[in-house]
């Protein structure tokens, strides 16, 4: 029989415990996210380019590329700058 945590911070601890490797992975792909979101932010700063020149240059997959660019579009991170052939170019959205 299991004792029941009284606070709501026992049970966050308890439930840190039981799921030890889904919290772990989970904190590795926030730190991942993070670090290609900065990656491709400064590559986006300098100039407008497409995400097949962010791939390249990165050397980040063109999927993964394009699933980022397309999440920092829809937050505002990053605006469409015209287009270069059939590829929208993208650079960074300017801060207010």
């Amino acid at each position: 029989m299991t004792t029941q945590p009284h606070t709501r911070a026992e049970l966050l601890k308890q439930l840190r415990i039981q799921h030890t490797e889904s919290v772990k992975l989970a904190q590795e792909l926030l730190k991942e996210q993070k670090h290609m979101e900065q990656v491709l932010c400064a590559f986006f700063r300098e100039n407008p380019r497409t995400v097949p020149e962010a791939a390249q240059a990165t050397g980040i997959p063109a999927d993964r590329v394009l699933w980022f660019v397309a999440a920092m579009k829809k937050y505002g991170v990053v605006v469409e700058a015209g287009m270069c052939g059939d590829y929208p170019l993208y650079k960074k959205a300017e801060e207010s």
